[in-house]
Formats: structure tokens, sequence, C-alpha cells
């Protein structure tokens, strides 16, 4: 079992608990296979499986013949696949300083209980790595091309906090290096899986390079919050089906099993763990009780999640707007830039795409 242990997993199968004070988990629980309800830990079995016994499974997909996600939440064993554990879906707040008051309270705990030794930090600048860079003395780290936003922001924002910023400058040479690793190690291959997991396999190589063997992120935050425009702009984004705020976060939530199981994949194959409090289960727990306005308020997104951390940031950090990391690192646009050296332009279909292939 990995994530936590196996007497907390057993005992929140018995009571359908599906947040038990954990940041995920997933492996064998007396003869069955399972896996939490956000995914949080990666899990795969073999999807050439005979029926009536339990798959071959493992934590890394290449170490299957055909590799299948398990789904989070999911229980398996030898007779049937079931569903163990579904998120909640409590009833919000009626106060939104009170809101607020507990944010702030499980984000503090979740950052406060995080191990420090052999720890890192991927630093882009904005709230949600704040957060953890304002509560955990360690080293900084930031990827990106010369000149990116997220570096400029880093330094901006490391500043204020008077800490030392370590920065990773990206290079060509780099992505093609990297792309066939990450492609080989996550199984994907489509342009913006590729472009996600860029600047974060490339950050963590350094990291691990340097000596420490765990790298801090501000992952969930976006999806728990309200970071992203298709919730803000719920029910008029074609994005999102949901008719509300509350009922977009919950469809951005439903995706994190399959994005958190690139990013680990790729963070482990770069050769860090990755520690990610701000998706602890006291964390998820308060972000789905918070209703529309308290996710977002008027054009301010994750307004909850900022308004807690004015308590121990500045300002200008706080309340700062970030782009997603293959946008703020620019490695998206130096990949398509790559790609269109290469011979294949924007007129092409998935011209990116075709790219990647061509690397592997």
């Amino acid at each position: 079992m990995r994530g936590t242990d196996e007497e907390t997993v057993r005992r929140a199968l018995a009571d359908g608990d599906p947040l038990p004070g954990t940041t995920g988990f997933a492996g064998t629980l007396d003869g069955a296979l399972v896996r939490d309800v956000l995914g949080r830990e990666p899990l795969f079995v073999d999807g050439g499986a005979n029926s009536g016994s339990l798959p071959a499974w493992s934590h890394d997909p290449t170490a299957l013949a055909e590799p299948e996600l398990f789904p989070a939440g999911g229980v398996r064993d030898t007779e049937s696949e079931r569903t163990g554990w579904t998120l909640p879906d409590p009833e919000p707040f009626g106060d939104r300083m009170r809101a607020v008051e507990r944010v702030r309270e499980a984000v503090e705990a979740s950052i406060d209980a995080v191990d420090t030794d052999g720890l890192a930090i991927a630093f882009s600048g904005g709230v949600d790595s704040a957060l953890l860079a304002g509560r955990l003395d360690v080293p900084l780290y930031v990827a990106g091309f010369p000149e990116s936003h997220d570096i400029e922001a880093a330094r901006s924002a490391a500043d204020l906090l008077d800490r030392e910023l370590r920065v990773v400058e990206l290079t060509h040479d780099a992505i093609e290096r990297a792309v066939p690793e990450i492609a080989a190690t996550t199984g994907r291959t489509d342009a913006m899986a590729v472009q996600i997991a860029l600047p974060l396999y490339l950050a963590a190589e350094r990291v691990a390079a340097d000596g420490f063997d765990r790298l801090a992120l501000g992952q969930g935050a976006d999806e728990l919050f309200g970071g992203y425009a298709k919730v803000e702009k719920a029910p008029d984004d074609p994005r999102v089906e949901a008719d509300t705020v509350r009922g977009a976060q919950r469809e951005v939530v439903a995706t994190l099993p399959d994005q958190l199981s690139r990013d680990v994949l790729a963070l482990r194959s770069a050769g860090v763990e990755p520690v990610t409090p701000l998706l602890h289960d006291r964390v998820v727990s308060v972000a789905l009780r918070l209703d529309d306005a308290m996710l977002v308020d008027g054009e301010t997104r994750k307004w909850a999640l900022r308004q807690a951390a004015l308590g121990s940031l500045p300002e200008s950090i706080a309340m700062r707007d970030k782009k997603a990391a293959q946008y703020g690192s620019l490695a998206a646009r130096e990949l398509d830039r790559l790609a269109r050296q290469a011979g294949y332009k924007r007129r092409m279909d998935d011209h990116v795409g075709q790219y990647i292939d061509s690397l592997l």
C-alpha cells in the first residue's frame, strides 16, 4: 500500500469514508486492489488479465504489458470491481468569513505537517506555491525559458518573501531530450500532457541533481478552489456542463485522477517524490463546502483561498493571477516552435502531437 497504512484504508472502507485524513493511497488491501477517491496515487492494472482473478498491477505502467489506469475510488477483488468511495457533496458553509477561517486552518495544518527532510518547493510565484514557501524553509525552484512569466513572477515573489530562488532555465535541447522520457514513463504522447509535464520534469531533474529527493507542489488548488476560467464562467463556458460555479468545481475535481497520474509518474521518473499538502483530505473537505461566491467572487477566482492567504502572504502575492505552467514557463510555445522548425506546420492536424511522435 502506498500513501498510508493499511489500517487507515481498511477503516475508511468499512466506514465508507472517502476522506480519511490522507494525501491519497493505492495498492492491495486484504486481497483487493484499492485507490483513493481522488486518485492521488497512481495504480495500473493489466488490461489483458483474465476475469475471475486479480489482475497484474503496478504503480508503474511500464511494468505491465497492457496498462490501464485503475479507477479512483475503486475496489477490485477476484470476483468483481466496485466503487468503494465517492466524493462527498456536503452543504456549503453558511458564513463567508467562517469559510475563510476553515480554509486557512486546513491549509496551514496540512503544510505544517510536511517533513522538510530532503524537500524542495516548485515555486512559480503564485498564491498556491507561495503558501508552501511561506511556511516551509526549504529551497525554491522555478523552471522556464528566459524572460518567461513564471521566472519573473517567482523572482518578484521570492524577493517579497526574502527567499533565495534557484532558476532552471529551459532550452530546446532539454525539451527534445525530455519529451521521449516523459512519454515513456507516463504513457502519454498527446501535446497537452507533454507540455504540462515538461517544466515539472525538468525542474525535478535539477532538484534531484542538487541532492533533494522530495518536491512540494501546490497541485490541486486550482481544481479545489475555483482557479479556472471555465469554472468562473459557468454555465456560459462550453467546456463545462454544470450550471453553477460549484458544479463546475466538481467537474474539474473529477479530472484530478488522470492529471495526477501523469504528474506523479513524471516527477518520480525525474528522481523526486511529489509532496502535495493542498491535496490533503482536510483541505479537500473544506474546499467542497465552498459555495459559488466563495470560489469566485466577481472576477476573483480562488476567493476563499486568497482571503485565507492574506493572513500570511503579501497582498500582491495572495491576489496575483498566474498562468498555467505550460504557458507561464513558455514550454508550450517553445515546443510549438520546435515542431514548426521540424516541418510540422500549424495548418497540419495536431502538428505538435506529430512532432512529439517523431521524437519517440
